[in-house]
């Protein structure tokens, strides 16, 4: 717990780029966020990989808003609450619900091609968790890459916005918890430049952290960096024992943990096991759509009682031609695999998808490090609580992203450039030791899965930090060339605290389930999680 700087820099040696708002991300909280600075000041973007590597481009279910005449918003807002188990807040679910739609609307206008039924109507399906077809999807099952292509050209083609791709953030500059900018590596070994980026404000958009596990439907850059950054820069964080299992992965020895949306079972396909027999109806009312959490652990004990590794989603309900005209990519994707789903079950169990903790927000998207913001997964403003309820996420991102965007350019306008410090000095002293990266990347993968996945044990926790503890010793100590070794300490940083977080939360509730603790404990804990770095140095 005693770093501060992930690298020993002279800031007079670096190139300096300098800026009203840095915002780091490219996901559609970023992008949203980016958009809406650039009404009043200059605004960078900086991604570490290419701008369509993000969970938003990846999401195939959909974004859910309260747009039917058989909906409304007070049931978006009760269903939100009801999945979050007691932890939502519930002025900043009101705030995603309500203007969340107004957010929709836009992307209408601005040429998202969400698809529509044979009258011209919106589309609208069902996910678990909802009470009313209030899911809206693009493309059929390639909705957040619909909305991220829109949104991108809408980037590109801002003159306020420059983007810069290929470039990771290493750390924040900051001072007296005071957030000045970052730190960032272009390029990696002999061709790496280190860049001082300079910004009045800074807006954190980069995403979640379940690549700290084995199984996770997310893209590789979910390492968590935005995460261990603002918690090293003293920013408070919440909730990090929450992390949401998708309940339907696609399991086939050799095939990516390709996600198979939700909506699939909106549709009215089932979850049966191996000999054909649902499970999901002696689960829960909402049967095959009840709440992930809920679902997930129905899997696990179907999967146990069975001594199975997967169990089996039938789409035999949907008619064929509904499957290929709604579900064209998981459709093609399982033909790679000779998997005809018009015909055959997919196998599938849950694995790691969303982390509903991050860095603490006020509905401003503030932080408590100051002209630091953050938006989307890396943050946690609360709208999610202990389980976050279907297709939220985008709607979050579109809401609080511009409310950083706002936010941070009002600030920026307020502020003075330049970092009061011209060089960094680690805390920890530098060693150059043999260190096989991807070795212990897969060891902590392997070992927080084990530890913090859908059960878990005091044990097992204490266990799985002490081991932490541990490597923390002599990768902190290590300098990279490279963002594979940043993103490293990164992970073992949020898994740490997803670990700490975790084992302090003595109850089960949404995704967070203790096998000492069976039942949820309203008096003891339905209440946040809180972690900040200053608490361990007090």
């Amino acid at each position: 717990m005693r770093e501060l700087f992930l690298m020993d820099v002279d800031l007079r040696r670096v190139p300096l780029l300098e800026t009203d708002v840095l915002v780091i991300g490219s996901g559609i909280a970023a992008l949203e966020a980016a958009l809406a600075a650039a009404e009043t000041a200059s605004v960078l973007i900086i991604t570490k990989a290419a701008p369509e590597e993000s969970n938003t481009f990846y999401a195939q279910g959909g974004v859910a808003a309260s747009l039917s005449p058989e909906d409304d918003p007070e049931k978006h807002i009760r269903d939100t609450l009801v999945a979050g188990v007691g932890l939502c807040d519930e002025a900043a679910v009101r705030k995603m619900v309500l203007e969340g739609r107004e957010r929709i609307r836009e992307l209408m206008a601005w040429g998202v091609p969400f698809d529509r039924e044979d009258g011209g109507d919106i589309a609208l399906t069902l996910e678990g968790g909802h009470s009313s077809r209030r899911v809206l999807h693009a493309e059929g099952d390639a909705t957040g890459k619909a909305i991220a292509k829109t949104v991108l050209a809408r980037v590109a083609a801002n003159p306020n916005i420059t983007l810069m791709p290929g470039v990771f953030a290493v750390d924040l500059l900051h001072h007296e918890r005071t957030c000045y900018g970052a730190i960032a590596l272009e390029g990696g070994g002999r061709k790496r430049r280190i860049l001082r980026i300079e910004a009045r404000a800074t807006v954190l958009a980069s995403g979640g952290a379940c690549c700290i596990y084995r199984e996770t439907t997310n893209p590789d850059v979910a390492t968590g960096d935005g995460m261990a950054m603002a918690y090293r820069a003293g920013a408070t964080l919440a909730d990090m024992e929450f992390v949401q299992m998708h309940p339907t992965t696609l399991y086939l020895a050799g095939a990516r943990r390709f996600l198979i949306s939700e909506a699939v079972r909106g549709e009215g396909a089932v979850l049966v096991n191996r000999r054909g027999e649902r499970f999901m109806e002696k689960v829960h009312p909402l049967k095959d759509l009840a709440p992930r959490d809920i679902v997930c652990r129905a899997i696990m004990e179907e999967m146990a009682r069975g001594s199975e590794p997967n169990v089996y989603l039938d789409l035999s309900p949907i008619p064929p031609a509904r499957i290929r005209e709604r579900f064209p990519n998981i459709l093609a994707l399982c033909a790679q695999y000779g998997l005809d789903i018009t015909k055959d079950r997919i196998p599938v169990r849950p694995a790691a998808h969303y982390f509903m903790g991050g860095v603490r927000t006020g509905l401003d998207a503030s932080t408590d490090v100051r002209r630091l913001f953050a938006c989307g997964e890396v943050a946690c403003v609360g709208v999610h609580g202990a389980n976050r309820l279907a297709s939220n996420s985008l709607l979050e991102g579109l809401v609080f992203g511009r409310e950083a965007g706002l936010n941070a350019a009002k600030i920026a306008r307020e502020s003075q450039a330049g970092f009061p410090e011209r060089t960094i000095r680690r805390r920890i002293e530098r060693k150059r030791i043999p260190l096989d990266v991807e070795d212990v990347r897969r060891s902590l993968r392997s070992l927080v899965s084990r530890a913090c996945g859908i059960y878990r044990d005091g044990e097992s926790l204490a266990n799985a930090i002490s081991m932490l503890d541990f490597w923390q010793q002599y990768v902190y100590a290590e300098e990279f060339a490279s963002p594979s070794g940043f993103e490293l300490q990164n992970m073992l940083q949020v898994a740490q605290l997803v670990a700490r977080c975790a084992l302090s939360r003595k109850e089960s509730r949404g995704a967070h389930q203790r096998r000492e603790f069976p039942n949820a404990d309203d008096a003891g804990w339905k209440r946040h999680s809180i972690v900040s770095r200053l608490d361990f140095e007090k």
